[in-house]
């Protein structure tokens, strides 16, 4: 039997797992040159943390040492893109993943200090964004020639069966009333029984548990219907000062030509009889989240944020990231060019976005004149004959854009939009699998998504191969 085992293993390597082996002392040696591991340690030594720094030099030395900052840095962004964002998987993957371990220098932060040290800078780790989009801008991976806009719903850490309307808060509430005051005059009933066969102080477990199940769910509805009735009266309180500035400029224009102005008075509406409307939508596990239509799955509704991108074409860089309450993207088209603005500098040569972020008044709009926009009023026609000429003087915007688009160099330059913004998506959440937020909050989840915007760039400096140079340098 021995000689069988030595024959059978002629020609392979010995394999003894009880052999003691050595390791190198410099735990990067465990890694293979030019991974990604190594690469988030290089550019985490690189980066400005002096927010997060501030917060510790700010409190005493009292207390049980913590994690080093750095570390910590390096551990989320890693576990970002590799799409491994929960905090246990993070605690776990330090004892089994070689590229974690060497990142946490062979400690073992455990899931609850992760998820702390995330919750408390998540501000300082959104503002990573920009120190890596400069990077990437040193590395030549943004040449700002065509820069292309587009919006997917991404998931909230919210079940869309746990929201309520408006509409339904009113019927429940009202039973729940009623559930409420017969449980409380059975209680009375029993407590009086009970009185009278063992004396004062005695009384049953099941109806208290009962009834303060029963006041919870009522305390929740009632919150949630308040807070809804409080959105309808600003936003009514919005759409009122707007109606009056516009009626207030349309009488000083009229003025100023020396006539009155005509045309009947907008109706401007009091927010304070503004009630919210019936299918108006309140989740009770993240409230600020949204029920959104699923572009993916029509006819379905996800809860969720819609995120928002701008992508250059050069190397597919996010150069501006957002995330809205609103489920449609008409009114990002201007928000989105001011965030390019502020972060890169200025707009590119060509902005694209779909039809969904057409109005008359954002394609005019200041922000958006030093760049050759192309954003069709509706849905491009195939087997169209290309425009030639100019577009009549008189155009509104809508017939201008079409117009535009109509012509061959519009419609060249329009088709390369889903090339450049579309696989963004498809890379953050099919190839990491980052399809769900797991922040819950407007503020917290906006953080979340600049992080995985954040660490989205990262990979693609990381594979265009020019990081080297520039880390180095």
């Amino acid at each position: 039997m021995e000689l069988t085992l030595r024959r059978m293993a002629k020609g392979y390597l010995p394999y003894d797992i009880d052999q003691r082996l050595l390791l190198p002392p410099d735990m990067r040696a465990w890694l293979p040159e030019g991974h990604l591991a190594l690469f988030i340690l290089d550019v985490v030594a690189e980066l400005d943390l002096s927010q997060i720094y501030a917060f510790y030099n700010a409190k005493d030395d009292r207390g049980r040492a913590g994690y080093h900052p750095a570390m910590m840095v390096a551990l989320l962004v890693y576990a970002y893109c590799v799409g491994k964002p929960s905090s246990r998987r993070i605690e776990r993957a330090t004892h089994e993943d070689v590229g974690f371990r060497v990142l946490a220098g062979d400690q073992h932060p455990d899931h609850d200090s992760i998820a702390s040290f995330r919750k408390q800078h998540l501000d300082a780790l959104a503002g990573l964004f920009l120190q890596v989009l400069q990077l990437c801008q040193k590395a030549g991976l943004i040449k700002l020639g065509h820069i292309a806009i587009d919006g997917t719903k991404i998931k909230a850490n919210a079940s869309k069966h746990k929201a309520m309307s408006y509409e339904r808060m009113g019927v429940a509430e009202k039973k729940l009333e009623e559930e409420v005051r017969k449980l409380l005059a059975e209680a009375e009933r029993v407590d009086a029984e009970e009185d009278a066969e063992h004396g004062k102080g005695r009384r049953g477990n099941e109806l208290p548990d009962e009834l303060s199940r029963r006041e919870s769910r009522l305390r929740k509805i009632r919150e949630a219907k308040a807070a809804l009735e409080r959105e309808a009266k600003e936003k009514a309180a919005a759409q009122a000062a707007e109606l009056i500035a516009k009626r207030a400029e349309r009488e000083r224009e009229a003025a100023e030509r020396g006539k009155k102005a005509t045309g009947p008075k907008p109706d401007v509406p009091d927010p304070e009889q503004a009630v919210p409307e019936p299918k108006a939508q309140r989740n009770f596990t993240d409230p600020e989240s949204r029920i959104m239509p699923d572009g993916a799955n029509k006819g379905s509704f996800v809860q969720a944020f819609n995120a928002q991108i701008a992508v250059d074409a050069e190397a597919q860089v996010i150069v501006a990231a957002e995330l809205t309450q609103s489920p449609n993207d008409a009114r990002q088209l201007v928000p989105m060019a001011r965030a390019i603005v502020e972060n890169v500098g200025k707009m590119a040569d060509t902005t694209s976005a779909d039809a969904g972020y057409f109005s008359a008044e954002a394609v005019s709009h200041p922000a958006l004149a030093g760049t050759n926009l192309l954003v069709p009023p509706d849905r491009l026609k195939h087997g169209v004959e290309p425009a030639q000429g100019s577009p009549d003087p008189t155009a509104t915007p809508a017939q201008q854009m079409r117009h535009k688009l109509a012509s061959a160099p519009g419609r060249a330059l329009y088709t390369m939009r889903n090339a450049i913004v579309e696989p963004v998506f498809g890379q953050i959440m099919e190839a990491r699998g980052l399809r769900r937020l797991l922040l819950r909050g407007f503020a917290a989840a906006r953080a979340e998504f600049r992080l995985i915007a954040t660490t989205h760039n990262l990979l693609k400096l990381f594979r265009s191969g020019r990081n080297r140079a520039l880390l180095t340098a």
